[in-house]
């Protein structure tokens, strides 16, 4: 058996860990050499910054947590008035399938173009105090080239806060050519997603955070129920049902006729069927959350969730139950 453990993912362990342990603490900012740095070298002139800033998708996560780190990075750039550079996801070429990496500039590429690679605190993001320790580290390094980066897993809990960024991105993206969708484009499509695989092993063993996860078939089931009895169009509608294990572990679907279970489609053809359905049902997991994010049709969304929901017509909201307003759809 091969005990070695690389030096650099030894120290990214270690590293996790302090930050664990420190954060929620009052000296927690008291690690990182960026927060010296601004006691050392303060700058209170308002000019603008020429530096990056970006956010490294977590190479142990699934993609939709590593597009929530992403997009986290977007979204901060923003609101500190940096510019965006991009980190590659890990594993398949999902920034491609995205069209996340097309016309940014690459952390790689400015590091070897002279810029410093700069670590910013974790921070509260409803926090104005610690945002304004992150501006004034920000404005310290504004004569340098610098690209920042937020700590592992920075939150950021209204993801949609450039979801027209990301549509364009995806919608222009040139891997666009390559979508193919088993729908029938004459029929009203609806996608569920139903999540299993990760989290059924929590139902077993107690783990608290793969439990709030859990949400059993008669949630989707009542969802389902209240759309097919108020949704309004005159197409044939085809459902579809996008989750891991057995058939018969969503037998209780029958009821609704002819199903398409969805089962061994790969990730990235399940997620685009997510985007491109014309009702998508999601569940509580970032994977069906983000294709809802940068699809164009009606989302039902179950209303307790770790991240917002825009407030518009198409984003509708369900209880624990799997009830929501008629008036909605």
């Amino acid at each position: 058996m091969n005990f070695f453990i690389p030096i650099s993912k030894l120290k990214r362990k270690i590293w996790g860990i302090v930050v664990s342990k420190t954060n929620q603490t009052s000296w927690s900012f008291l690690i990182y050499k960026a927060y010296w740095h601004s006691l050392f070298y303060k700058n209170n002139k308002q000019t603008l910054n020429n530096n990056y800033l970006a956010s490294v998708p977590n190479p142990g996560a699934g993609i939709g947590h590593q597009m929530a780190n992403w997009i986290a990075g977007y979204w901060f750039s923003t609101q500190f008035f940096l510019k965006f550079a991009h980190v590659p996801f890990t594993g398949n070429n999902w920034e491609e399938f995205l069209g996340f990496g097309e016309k940014e500039e690459k952390v790689n590429e400015l590091l070897l173009n002279g810029y410093k690679r700069v670590l910013l605190p974790l921070f509260d993001e409803y926090n104005n105090k610690q945002l304004e320790i992150i501006r004034n580290i920000i404005k310290s390094y504004c004569n340098r080239k610098v690209v920042f980066i937020t700590e592992q897993d920075q939150g950021y809990k209204d993801q949609y806060g450039i979801v027209e960024q990301i549509k364009n991105k995806f919608y222009n993206s040139s891997n666009r050519i390559n979508d193919k969708l088993i729908f029938d484009a004459s029929n009203f499509n609806i996608a569920v997603h139903i999540r299993r695989g990760d989290i059924t092993v929590g139902q077993v063993n107690g783990n608290v955070n793969l439990k709030s996860r859990w949400q059993n078939n008669d949630y989707f089931i009542n969802v389902l129920k209240n759309v097919l009895t108020n949704l309004n169009q005159n197409k044939p509608v085809s459902i579809y049902l996008f989750s891991q294990g057995e058939i018969d572990d969503l037998a209780d679907f029958r009821q609704f006729g002819k199903i398409n279970y969805c089962l061994d489609m790969t990730a990235k053809q399940s997620f685009l069927h997510m985007v491109f359905a014309d009702l998508l049902i999601t569940s509580k997991s970032s994977f069906s959350y983000k294709p809802a994010l940068i699809s164009n049709g009606i989302k039902v969304c179950p209303k307790l969730f770790w991240h917002g929901y825009p407030v518009n017509k198409s984003w509708i909201l369900a209880d624990e139950e799997g009830s929501f307003s008629q008036k909605e759809l």
